[in-house]
């Protein structure tokens, strides 16, 4: 038996093997820790047993997890989407329980020794109706498809989806009581939960934003992020002494501070907590998980595998056409949300805690959720092939787009190509042709596309990181192509394709800052446009001029750092307010170089800086500053200013100060 600094090293130690396996086959790390759960659980090798310890922090993943699904919580968002989340993802979380609970009573009939009761059904119902929102999100993401007309409808489910976990975690517990006193005791937790939510919601409001207030006023970090916790875990301790779930008093806190200035720091401070403690949470259910009892029950597993996929993803795309969605955009919909998902394993292991279904039940079930999720990337990665296949008339409507491209750009010699018409490609788009210079653009959202060409705007409805809608787009006509989005996938897709085929065709790439900027010159981008470096120009630039200083002089500098590719610019000094930043963006940090330092009277190519991926942007000696070039000699008393990715200046200041 382990001590729990033992099982804590065990579980931290394999959680982080798992995500780093399954992060090289580019799968989601959640499913690491499931895998992770199975290998090391006592129905496997036997490392670990759940524990009271494990079991605490996975339920704490949950709560965070309801937390932030409660920051991302919107009325507006959900009014703008009120059709697509009220309409299709209530009509399949609702049929798909209705399906479930048809099934199990069939199957009590059948079937009498399962012992299926309705409740169980119920429960069951509600946890298969629950899709990967992280998987599914993350693959949508990576494909560009989040504002494509079924990405949309994806998301507007997976909403629902989210908001239907509420009730259900108070349903599901209220069904293992008494079913004579079910009536009352639905009626009471209704009433437990609305007394609650109302005294959370009104009168925490007003003391959540004055409270948070207070706290901020304080400037400090560490403040901030106690209180952050202490109002979520307060939260879900009001619900649960008032016979609720720990997760719903945290989608209420969530839901509260959503409607707060401080919503975007919150999110970021709370995401390392959630991550960890959700991925213990996964573990605890992969320790669930008895291999050899699934083993022996291989062919039930596999049809409890097959049978709700098939029946999520016919139900998700009749549903999907019966609201008015073409074939294709049906199909993607119901594939792409035909897998289990996180929640679901929620209400699985709460129904299986509250004995309303067999062990037995709960063992096949969950591992065919699991293989599910396993499978979902799979699908979601072979969608377009699946629709083509499977739809007869899916093929002529993928065809007649990509004719109408060409229709459109078939008299254009010399134009750009716009890849993204939001803002900034509108803004290249009006410019373009005030100059008398023809473009077309390709957007991946319908409604804008619809808007533009009304307009008389030159774009079709495509995707520029397909080979298809690039020769349609009369890429081996253009003049350029200009990337108007900030993704580095999708642009280093895009000029992969390019250099493919028009080798010699410039492509211009916008990018958020220089973090990227590199590695998108190394594939084959023309220019890289830094957003926030040029933002940082152009203010520069104007403050100069108004200063008095020539605007020759200014035009010089500018086109300078340009250039220089913005060397001079790159990487800033962080202070405690860049706690959220990302690691990998480049920073600046000043090091004091003592008598003792092992770097001093070296030269600056001597310490092999640069292969820890930093470099010297300047030294301070005395009150004036010192030319850098390799040749460049340290000494003692001087302030080097080391500049990389927060590992690359922790290991270029062990490097210089050892």
């Amino acid at each position: 038996m382990f001590s729990p600094l033992e099982l804590t090293l065990l579980l931290l130690g394999s959680a982080v093997l798992g995500v780093v396996a399954f992060r090289m086959m580019h799968l989601p790390p959640m499913l690491g820790y499931l895998a992770v759960g199975i290998i090391i659980g006592p129905h496997a090798l036997g490392l670990a047993e759940q524990s009271e310890a494990s079991h605490i922090l996975a339920e704490f993943g949950v709560v965070f997890l309801m937390f932030s699904i409660g920051l991302e919580f919107s009325l507006p968002k959900l009014m703008a989407m009120r059709n697509i989340v009220f309409g299709l993802g209530m009509a399949q979380v609702a049929l798909t329980i209705v399906a479930a609970m048809g099934l199990g009573w069939i199957l009590s009939v059948q079937l009498p020794n399962l012992h299926i009761g309705w409740q169980a059904s119920f429960a069951l119902g509600g946890a298969l109706a629950m899709s990967s929102t992280a998987i599914v999100v993350k693959m949508l993401t990576e494909r560009l498809e989040l504002e494509s007309e079924h990405g949309r409808k994806i998301i507007g489910v997976l909403l629902f989806q989210d908001l239907a976990v509420v009730p259900l975690l108070i349903l599901i517990p209220s069904l293992a009581k008494n079913p004579d006193d079910l009536a009352e005791t639905l009626a009471w937790a209704a009433g437990k939960a609305t007394l609650v939510l109302v005294l959370l919601l009104f009168v925490g409001q007003k003391l959540v934003r004055g409270w948070f207030t207070i706290v901020v006023k304080r400037r400090s970090q560490e403040l901030f992020m106690l209180n952050l916790l202490l109002i979520t875990l307060g939260a879900a301790w009001i619900t649960e002494k008032a016979g609720l779930s720990m997760a719903l008093g945290a989608f209420v806190a969530g839901m509260l501070i959503s409607e707060t200035e401080y919503k975007h720091q919150v999110e970021e401070d709370i995401k390392p907590f959630r991550d960890v403690l959700l991925g213990l949470f996964f573990i605890n259910v992969g320790m669930l998980l008895n291999v050899s009892l699934v083993i022996a029950n291989w062919w039930l597993v596999l049809v409890l595998l097959a049978g709700p996929v098939l029946l999520k993803f016919a139900l998700i795309a009749g549903l999907a056409k019966l609201f008015g969605s073409s074939d294709g955009v049906s199909m993607r919909t119901g594939l792409a949300l035909a897998q289990a998902g996180e929640f679901g394993f929620v209400l699985l292991n709460l129904a299986g805690g509250m004995a309303l279904m067999d062990p037995f039940i709960v063992q096949v079930v969950l591992a065919s959720m699991v293989l599910s999720m396993l499978l979902a990337p799979f699908i979601i990665a072979q969608s377009d092939n699946l629709v083509m296949k499977i739809s007869s008339n899916e093929w002529m409507m993928q065809s007649l787009a990509l004719t109408k491209i060409a229709t459109r750009t078939m008299a254009q010699q010399k134009h750009v190509i716009v890849a993204g018409f939001g803002r900034s490609g509108q803004s290249l788009a009006t410019l373009l042709t005030e100059e008398n210079i023809a473009y077309h653009a390709l957007d991946l959202d319908p409604e804008r596309v619809q808007e533009a060409q009304t307009a008389g705007a030159s774009v079709s409805y495509g995707d520029a990181g397909r080979r298809e809608s690039l020769v349609a787009a009369g890429i081996y006509r253009a003049s350029a192509v200009v990337i108007t989005y900030a993704s580095t996938p999708s642009a280093l897709r895009v000029l992969h394709l390019v250099h493919e085929l028009a080798p010699t065709l410039p492509v211009i790439v916008r990018s958020h800052d220089d973090t990227d900027l590199d590695r998108l010159k190394a594939a084959g981008a023309a220019e890289v446009v830094p957003e926030l470096m040029e933002g940082s120009l152009m203010l520069a630039s104007h403050a100069l001029v108004m200063l008095g200083v020539p605007l020759r002089r200014v035009v010089h500098r500018v086109q300078a750092a340009r250039d220089a590719r913005y060397a001079s610019l790159r990487g800033w000094f962080h202070g405690a307010s860049d706690a959220g930043e990302d690691a990998d963006l480049v920073r600046l940090h000043s090091i004091p170089l003592g008598e003792n330092a092992s770097c001093i009277g070296k030269r600056i190519r001597e310490l092999g800086l640069r292969g820890m991926g930093a470099d010297i942007a300047s030294i301070r000696r005395g009150k004036g500053g010192v030319n850098v070039t390799g040749d460049t000699e340290l000494e003692a008393g001087d302030v080097v200013v080391v500049r990389g990715s927060a590992d690359a200046v922790a290991r270029a200041e062990s490097q210089l100060l050892a």
